[in-house]
């Protein structure tokens, strides 16, 4: 249907052309697809060159020369990368498992229980999460280094624990504002007592957020850097770590696929995350 516009005067009809769009409307939304376009651009594309030049053929990785596999099938006989991609796995498991169990318990603690102090203690739950890295970094280090503590394993799960954990709590918090108690009163009226109740009820309308709050867990341990660095010990360095020290000699194609690799992992696992929040809702 036209957008013509009908303006009756008296015992006549005219026809009115359609509004104008205004010149400062059309100028503000180009600007706006502009600026939404180059963020876009200045987010993805340094990602999307790194990708094509790991299948580069030149040594340097500077000039394009040609296409090739032969980066990625040096990873797979790289000992000390295959080492420290082992070493990574260990600390993620150990510590998305410690987050878990940890950030869970205290989601259903915050959100079930009253006491004093609880809107301090909350907040508190919010600071590793706007706590910058180095910081955590450093006070971690001079806390194992009072307690006489040796770095290694240990210092690192502990660590990776106290930086994901929140996003661990944030994430089933989230799913238990939604909850509906009933279910557990109903299940608690049939007879079955408080412990039955949580394994069969609580725990399994839980499990999607849980399982999304380990995947976002187990990302940013495995993509960590800074802390890592930090509270590392001898024979202890992760992925991010080893990817560090060959920057150093310059960057080649096989830093390339390595952090190819590593993006398009840390991808899917919070791809993941966000499809299993959806079926939260």
């Amino acid at each position: 249907m036209s957008n013509t516009t009908i303006v009756v005067m008296g015992d006549h009809a005219e026809f009115a052309p359609p509004p104008r769009e205004r010149p400062s409307l059309r100028v503000g939304h180009v600007s706006l697809v502009g600026i939404t376009l180059f963020t876009f651009a200045f987010l993805y594309v340094p990602i999307i060159v790194l990708i094509i030049f790991s299948f580069n053929s030149a040594r340097t990785g500077a000039v394009w020369q040609g296409f090739t596999l032969s980066w990625y099938q040096r990873l797979l006989n790289n000992e000390a990368l295959l080492s420290a991609a082992g070493r990574s796995l260990i600390i993620g498991l150990l510590s998305t498992a410690g987050s878990v169990i940890i950030g869970t318990m205290t989601a259903l603690a915050m959100e079930r229980e009253h006491f004093r102090g609880k809107t301090i203690w909350d907040g508190l739950l919010y600071m590793p999460v706007i706590i910058p890295e180095i910081v955590s970094g450093v006070s971690l280090l001079l806390f194992f280094a009072a307690g006489g503590i040796e770095r290694g394993l240990f210092t690192l799960v502990v660590s990776h624990i106290a930086f994901s954990m929140p996003f661990v709590y944030l994430t089933v918090r989230a799913r238990l504002a939604d909850f509906d108690r009933s279910i557990e009163e109903a299940a608690q009226d049939l007879g079955a007592d408080e412990a039955r109740t949580f394994w069969l009820i609580t725990l399994p309308l839980l499990m999607p957020g849980i399982v999304s709050g380990a995947l976002l867990a187990f990302t940013l341990s495995i993509d960590d850097f800074i802390i890592s660095f930090f509270v590392t010990g001898k024979g202890w360095n992760t992925l991010p770590i080893y990817i560090w020290s060959q920057l150093k000699q310059g960057v080649t194609p096989e830093i390339n696929a390595i952090s190819a690799i590593l993006l398009l992992f840390s991808v899917s696992i919070i791809v993941m995350s966000l499809l299993l929040q959806r079926r939260q809702h």
